[in-house]
C-alpha cells in the first residue's frame, strides 16, 4: 500500500469514527444506567487529525433510526425510533436528538442537546443535557461534561475526563466520573477506544464501576465496521414503574456495519446483546443517514 493510500485510509477511519460519534453521541443519554448502545459514548470524540490537516468530516448530518429488542424472563419487547442531527457553526458542533420508545409496557419520549466546543488545536470539550417525559426508565433530566486533550506528535491519541449527573423520576440520583482514551492507529484505518466509569448512586450509597473497549475499521464514503464490549457493575436500573435493580453485574456486546450507497447517504445495521442476573436482551437497529 502506498503512503498516500495509507494516509487516506487513516484519515478516513478518523472521519468514520467521528461521524458515528457525532450522530450517536447523545444516544446513551436516553437510557437508564445500563450498558450503553453499540459504539456510544456519553461524549462523542473527534478525530485527532495531524496538525494542519483539513478535517474530512461533514459538518451536517441527519439520521433516522428504529430498533427492536427481545427480552427474556417474560418481559415485553422494546421498541424505539428517533431522529438525530448535527450542525457545525464556528467552534461549535451542535447536536440534537428526539426519540420515542416503548419499554416495560410504558411509552416514553426523550429530547437531548449537545455541543462540542473547540478550545484550541489540542483541547476541546463536550457538554450535553437531556430530559425524559416522566417515563420511569428515562432520566427526569441529566447533564454531562467532558474535556478532551490530544497527545503525541501526530495528535492521534485523545485523552478524556468526564463527569455526569443523572436524576431519575423516582428521585434516585447517579453521579459519575470517567476516564478514557482513543487511539488512531497510524497508517491503518483503525480506531481503538476504551473508558472506565465510576458511579455513585443514592439513596443507598451504591458504588459501581463499568468499562468498555471498542474498535472501528473502515473509511467514510465506503464501509465501516465497529465492535464494542462493556462489562462491570451498575448502581441503578429501572425495570418498570414499580421495580428497580441496584448494585448488580452486567455486560453488553455489540457490532455494527455502516455502508455508503452514495456520496452523502447510506445505512447502518447493528446488533446488541445485553445481560444481567435478572434478564438478557437481544436487539437490532437500522439507521438511514444523510450527510450533505
Amino acid at each position: 500500500m502506498t503512503a498516500r493510500r495509507r494516509q487516506r485510509g487513516w484519515r478516513g477511519v478518523q472521519a468514520a469514527a467521528s461521524l458515528a460519534a457525532c450522530t450517536m453521541g447523545l444516544a446513551g443519554m436516553a437510557h437508564a444506567q445500563e450498558a450503553a448502545p453499540p459504539g456510544v459514548k456519553m461524549s462523542p470524540s473527534e478525530p485527532a487529525l495531524p496538525a494542519g490537516a483539513p478535517s474530512p468530516v461533514s459538518t451536517r448530518s441527519i439520521e433516522a433510526y428504529a430498533s427492536r429488542s427481545k427480552l427474556s424472563a417474560g418481559f415485553p419487547s422494546w421498541r424505539e425510533a428517533g431522529l438525530r442531527g448535527v450542525y457545525e457553526t464556528g467552534a461549535h458542533l451542535l447536536q440534537g436528538e428526539l426519540a420515542g420508545m416503548e419499554r416495560w409496557n410504558e411509552s416514553g419520549r426523550f429530547v437531548g442537546l449537545g455541543d462540542r466546543i473547540v478550545l484550541s488545536d489540542d483541547w476541546y470539550t463536550y457538554l450535553a443535557a437531556g430530559a425524559g417525559d416522566g417515563a420511569s426508565y428515562l432520566p427526569r433530566y441529566r447533564v454531562d461534561g467532558f474535556l478532551h486533550r490530544k497527545f503525541l506528535a501526530r495528535r492521534n491519541l485523545v485523552g478524556t475526563l468526564g463527569a455526569g449527573y443523572y436524576r431519575a423520576p423516582d428521585g434516585h440520583i447517579d453521579r459519575n466520573l470517567s476516564i478514557g482514551g482513543i487511539y488512531y492507529v497510524p497508517e491503518h484505518p483503525l480506531v481503538l477506544q476504551g473508558e472506565v466509569r465510576f458511579v455513585h448512586g443514592s439513596p443507598g450509597s451504591v458504588n459501581a464501576r463499568q468499562q468498555f473497549l471498542a474498535a472501528t475499521w473502515g473509511s467514510v464514503g465506503a464501509t465501516t465496521v465497529s465492535a464494542r464490549y462493556s462489562w462491570g457493575r451498575e448502581a441503578y436500573q429501572s425495570i418498570g414503574t414499580d421495580a428497580i435493580l441496584t448494585d448488580f453485574a452486567s455486560h453488553e456486546a455489540s457490532a455494527s456495519l455502516r455502508h455508503w450507497f452514495g456520496k452523502s447517504w447510506g445505512v447502518e445495521l447493528a446488533a446488541q446483546h445485553y445481560s444481567n442476573p435478572t434478564y438478557h436482551r437481544d436487539g437490532v437497529t437500522a439507521r438511514v443517514f444523510w450527510q450533505p
